[in-house]
């Protein structure tokens, strides 16, 4: 049956709960739209509540498109030709819509979600990697794009709207993709994105602030974290879906209780199902001996710094609890080279060695440079910012964590979106004194053994720290990772630093 095969209303309304509708249900759906501007005519049109404006405010516009039947939380008003369906939470009826237009393509598919504060991308790139060792086809839908079948598409968000996430997942069914590892973010899972997918596996990577805009608070984004173990996890499926909970994150903890499925623990203590005999971690990577419920596993890894290790640990045990052999496990860890903007490594003969990382929580930032210090670099230079228009208690933060972990910070612009890039800047100082750090003019910095610059311009801000950094130093860039582009206002422009970094390494002007 091709993707977009009409169906009857009637067919997609079955089992939808709670709905109010006036007019026949027995015509032909063409598609579903939840953007009046994507209507087709013979299409449902779904309006959504979102945080910036509201679907139900563009119904007219819908049908002025030839959108004949509205599915709304509303009573509407008779139109001639169009169909009114009047539901509880319009999120829930467009999942259920989506799943039945494209035919339930998760029922075929073996769909590994994976949810956390931080690592949800690295791990998802470790487990691909172990599931092409093993000779399976794979996609992905994640932060950094969406691939399958040797292509890559842009990612928007981390996890698609439903209907586009079931479109997608349709998509993969008809390529003989049989493996899919989804990021589920918690505004996903929130706004019921993921409902009506089977997964065959959860990995829950760990908690910390991030969000608080959204959510406001972490018990709230906890809450939005569990429902992907505590609703989407269905103990009545056969084989039964497989729990893997990083048992070291207190939280972690408190979901392994809530689950009712089987469960696979992870962590660095021996209590964990899967747990690490002895490691090395070295600015090359690191090689670790893990017991497993499955065996010993003898890995070696390129990935850097001790929260990697927790990755690798999550994807190994997902892969081992799902039936991959532990030589694919080890074998597709050390073919993975590396991950896009993920402590990614940039060199140059007489240069600092410079790591571009996608750190952009207090708890992501506090982990990179743990790793980096770790590793005995005569300085560590920390090059980074924070995003507008988002959780502006984590600046501070940030900035704190930052001065006692790097000898050398340059405050710079991330993403400062609608809000003053200064003001940002400002609360970001507030917790580099607060962490000991003095600020400094570039001169002064030069023979400085800690402080701060403040320097708006990133493609400055990353040139500065290069050059004041002497080899034996390593620089961190972080905060944007495999980003590449800057938001000012609402415009996007051209900005990725892997490429900016680059270009320092080799001297060139950075005017």
């Amino acid at each position: 049956m091709d993707t977009y095969t009409p169906k009857t209303l009637q067919r997609l309304l079955k089992g939808l709960a709670g709905i109010q509708s006036w007019g026949p249900d027995d015509i032909q759906v063409t598609g579903i739209a939840y953007h009046s501007g994507q209507v087709e005519p013979g299409q449902i049109f779904v309006a959504l509540r979102g945080c910036q404006t509201d679907g139900h405010l563009f119904i007219d516009q819908a049908i002025q498109q030839g959108a004949q039947v509205i599915v709304s939380e509303q009573d509407r008003p008779a139109y001639p030709g169009v169909i009114n369906i009047k539901v509880p939470d319009t999120r829930l009826a467009l999942a259920h819509l989506a799943a039945a237009f494209y035919d339930y393509p998760s029922q075929d598919l073996s769909i590994v979600g994976i949810t956390g504060t931080n690592g949800k991308t690295t791990t998802s790139y470790i487990l691909e990697a172990m599931m092409q060792a093993a000779g399976l086809k794979v996609g992905v839908i994640g932060t950094v794009n969406c691939r399958f079948d040797n292509q890559v598409r842009p990612a928007p968000v981390t996890t698609p709207e439903s209907l586009d996430l079931q479109r997608l997942l349709r998509e993969m069914q008809g390529r003989q993709i049989t493996q899919v590892i989804l990021e589920v973010s918690s505004h996903a899972l929130d706004l019921k994105r993921t409902h009506h997918c089977r997964f065959a596996a959860a990995i829950f990577t760990n908690l910390s602030q991030d969000h608080l805009d959204y959510h406001g608070d972490l018990d709230r984004y906890f809450e939005a974290k569990s429902r992907l173990f505590t609703e989407l996890l269905n103990n009545e499926c056969r084989p039964a879906p497989l729990a893997v909970i990083n048992r070291d994150d207190p939280r972690g903890a408190a979901l392994q209780r809530r689950t009712r499925v089987p469960t696979l623990t992870y962590g660095l203590n021996g209590h964990s199902d899967l747990c690490p005999e002895s490691y090395h971690l070295s600015s090359q990577g690191l090689r670790a001996c893990l017991a497993t419920p499955y065996g010993r596993l003898e890995i070696n890894s390129t990935l850097v710094g001790r929260h990697n290790l927790y990755n690798i640990m999550a994807a190994s045990g997902t892969a081992l609890g799902l039936g991959l052999s532990p030589e694919a496990v080890v074998d597709g860890l050390r073919q993975l080279a590396g991950v896009e903007g993920r402590l990614e490594r940039l060199a140059a003969p007489g240069k600092p060695l410079v790591f571009i990382d996608y750190a952009h929580t207090p708890d992501a930032l506090e982990k990179v440079l743990t790793a980096l210090r770790a590793l005995n670099f005569n300085r560590l230079i920390t090059v980074f910012g924070c995003g507008g228009d988002r959780d502006r208690s984590k600046r501070p933060r940030m900035g704190q964590i930052a001065a006692q972990a790097s000898d050398l910070v340059i405050v710079t612009n991330d993403n400062p979106r609608t809000e003053d890039p200064l003001a940002i800047i400002n609360q970001i100082e507030a917790g580099l004194h607060g962490g000991g750090h003095a600020r400094l003019d570039p001169e002064e910095a030069l023979d400085a053994s800690s402080g701060y610059l403040v320097i708006p311009d990133r493609r400055q801000a990353i040139f500065q720290a290069i050059e004041l950094g002497q080899p034996g130093d390593a620089v961190l860039v972080a905060g944007k990772g495999h980003e590449t582009y800057q938001i000012f206002g609402t415009h996007r422009v051209h900005f990725d630093d892997r490429e900016v970094a680059r270009q320092a390494l080799r001297g060139q002007c950075h005017s």
